[in-house]
């Protein structure tokens, strides 16, 4: 990706983490995934997200915007993610990330919009902090490309599962999860391209707002549903995410 613009690395970059939903999506689609292991990898991709997002992140912003703005953006990011979400929540995509016992078409004509929205609601924050990894060029941050990547894969794995229970058709399905992964790419393109003009202050209040939302979502929605299958082993795996994306961390530097 050398000799293409920054943007359009930015851009996909977000598409191949993005691209993930897709895979996973295709998977537990064709394929009947123990709900035990999509909750297994779905733990083992919180424990990285939690990682990237504290030493990549986190300390990124703290170290360009100084405390305050990072404590700002982060709060203020947990804050919208947390409004939207209960909101969504109560309008049929409360369980998105669930393998079963989503609610069919049938059940609730607006869950399936609900879920689209809400699976767009958790990863647009993670896309813009690809483009915002590559400010100044620094280049993309690959640990927090492989950290979104591996977050994906469960995601879509277990809601394309889901939906397919539910009566919801191969072309909804994979129609959902493509256009996400499209949005994805947008989004990390957007991350870099609006930003790169910023103060430090406003990058790294950025920056924040999205380690905030990825925090939320994880405590809203992956973790609960990774301990509802794996229960007493959900800690010691989130535990090995969160080690394999802090060796990354440190090796890649």
């Amino acid at each position: 990706m050398d000799g293409l613009p920054l943007w359009l690395q930015a851009g996909l970059w977000g598409l191949l983490a993005g691209g993930a939903l897709l895979l996973g999506a295709a998977v537990g689609y064709a394929v009947k995934v123990p709900q035990r292991l999509i909750a297994a990898i779905m733990a083992f991709g919180s424990g990285v997200l939690i990682s990237a997002l504290s030493f990549e992140l986190m300390e990124h912003a703290f170290h360009t915007g100084g405390f305050a703005s990072t404590a700002a953006g982060f709060l203020g990011g947990a804050a919208v993610y947390t409004a939207a979400n209960w909101w969504l929540s109560h309008r049929g995509a409360r369980h998105r990330k669930r393998s079963a016992k989503q609610p069919t078409a049938a059940d609730n004509g607006g869950s399936g919009m609900a879920i689209a929205v809400g699976a767009l609601l958790d990863g647009i924050p993670e896309s813009i902090v690809i483009g915002l990894s590559m400010l100044g060029g620094r280049g993309v941050s690959v640990v927090a490309v492989a950290a979104i990547f591996l977050s994906n894969i469960p995601e879509g794995l277990s809601s394309a599962a889901g939906m397919k229970q539910a009566g919801r058709s191969r072309g909804y399905i994979f129609g959902i999860w493509g256009g996400i992964a499209l949005a994805s790419g947008v989004a990390a393109l957007v991350g870099y391209a609006v930003f790169r003009d910023f103060s430090p202050q406003i990058v790294a209040a950025t920056t924040a707002v999205a380690a905030g939302a990825v925090l939320a979502m994880l405590v809203d929605t992956m973790i609960p549903e990774a301990f509802e299958q794996t229960h007493d082993f959900a800690g010691l795996i989130t535990v090995a995410g969160f080690l394999a994306a802090f060796a990354l961390s440190k090796l890649g530097g």
